[in-house]
């Protein structure tokens, strides 16, 4: 299956508590959960003003289908096209 990364512009994300981020994970879990296995959250980056979700799905339809109904931000969705790391160059 696909993965993507997600940008979500979130203005002040760098300043979010750990509550806040936590109620954030639990709201995504929660939606999810409704949407059955077709579509995997793996981890997040907060930086100050954006939120880089990775996830695994079939398609963008299904990333946005989370988004929307969990109210988050999907600037923008790039489907990972491969991985490269410091084992590249050897």
């Amino acid at each position: 299956m696909p993965k993507y990364i997600i940008e979500r512009d979130i203005p002040n994300a760098g300043a979010l508590t750990a509550q806040d981020l936590q109620g954030i994970s639990q709201k995504s879990c929660g939606v999810l959960n409704g949407m059955g296995t077709k579509i995997q959250w793996l981890e997040s980056y907060v930086t100050n003003d954006k939120v880089y979700c990775v996830y695994i799905a079939p398609d963008e339809a299904t990333i946005r289908e989370h988004a929307e109904q969990g109210g988050f931000p999907a600037n923008r969705i790039s489907q990972i096209r491969t991985m490269i790391d410091p084992t590249t160059a050897e």
